[in-house]
C-alpha cells in the first residue's frame, strides 16, 4: 500500500468514516485489485501515483476502468497529490459520489462482486 492509500485508508474509509459504508483494501474485482472498493455501493475507489502518467499504463486504466463501468461498478479516481495536499477536498468528493449513488441505487441495486486473478495496478 502507498503511502497516499494509506492515508486515505486511515483517513477518510477506515472504520466506516464516510456515511457508514465500509469500504475493503486491495480487493478483487472482475480480473483486478482495486484499491478500495464499497460493496454495498458498488463503489471503487482508485489512488493514481506518477506511473499513472505513463502512455501505456494511462491505457491499461482506461480498460480497466471501463470493463468495471460495464460490471456496473462507479469508480472514482484519485492522484496521490490529491490524497496527500488535499484531503478535506478528496473526502467531500467521495462523499457528493456516494450520496448520488445513495439515489441511484435506490432503484438500481450495486453489482454482485466477482473475484478475480490479478491486478494491472
Amino acid at each position: 500500500m502507498t503511502k497516499a492509500e494509506a492515508c486515505l485508508w486511515k483517513y477518510a474509509l477506515k472504520s466506516r468514516n464516510i456515511k457508514g459504508y465500509g469500504f475493503r483494501r486491495q480487493r478483487p474485482v472482475l480480473n483486478y485489485i482495486a484499491d478500495f472498493m464499497c460493496p454495498e455501493l458498488g463503489l471503487i475507489i482508485e489512488v493514481d501515483g506518477y506511473s499513472h502518467s505513463i502512455d501505456d499504463i494511462i491505457d491499461n486504466d482506461y480498460k480497466r476502468q471501463s470493463e468495471l463501468e460495464s460490471a456496473g461498478y462507479y469508480v472514482l479516481r484519485f492522484s496521490d497529490d490529491e490524497v496527500l495536499k488535499d484531503m478535506v477536498n478528496v473526502i467531500k468528493r467521495i462523499e457528493a459520489v456516494v450520496e448520488n449513488l445513495e439515489k441511484s441505487n435506490a432503484s438500481n441495486p450495486p453489482p454482485t462482486p466477482a473475484s478475480g486473478g490479478h491486478s494491472d495496478a
